[in-house]
């Protein structure tokens, strides 16, 4: 057959490709990776509770729940933590963790926080500290968390976004990410 006879097949196929939605899908880089040279799409963090490895893992469903939005989603809940890793300066694996996840909230363009009832979570207290004044953040903090009211206090102080429940969250993290801000 004749070039010609292809032709307008190949016409349509092209247009046909243009006109189909591309498929969205997170990628998911989890510490320590290296975080992503190109910043092309917005980046997420999902901090809040961990607690070594103890607390529930809702970054699992966060990434679930994202995994068809165009994202990065830089996650710290490494599943090679080790608990008997030394939180020490001196110890390579606890530094390796604490530079990745400084340089990865840097980078974020969405801080997420679920403060879970029954945690402590230092670390993602002195996050939250670090980022209140930024506007990155959207925070839920239930009831049963033991510093809700310092939470709920520097929240309102420095207009940090909060929800009171994981659809909320979910709805906001969204909003931020499709470029609106609540």
């Amino acid at each position: 057959m004749p070039f010609r006879t292809f032709a307008p097949l190949l016409a349509l196929a092209a247009v046909l490709a243009s006109a189909a939605p591309a498929m969205a899908s997170s990628m998911i880089v989890t510490s320590p990776q290296p975080l992503p040279a190109a910043h092309d799409v917005p980046r997420v963090f999902p901090g809040g509770s961990i607690d070594m490895g103890s607390a529930t893992d809702w970054q699992a469903d966060l990434i679930k729940a994202l995994s068809n939005e165009n994202v990065v989603i830089l996650n710290p809940r490494r599943p090679d933590w080790n608990p008997a890793w030394k939180p020490e300066a001196s110890e390579p694996e606890f530094r390796r963790q604490v530079e990745w996840e400084l340089a990865a909230l840097e980078s974020a363009d969405v801080i997420v926080m679920y403060l879970a009832p029954g945690t402590q979570s230092p670390v993602s207290l002195l996050e939250l500290g670090l980022h209140a004044r930024g506007g990155k953040l959207v925070v839920l903090c239930p009831d049963g968390f033991w510093r809700k009211g310092n939470v709920d206090i520097t929240a309102a102080r420095y207009g940090v976004t909060q929800v009171a429940t994981m659809e909320e969250l979910l709805a906001a993290v969204r909003q931020r990410i499709h470029g609106g801000k609540k």
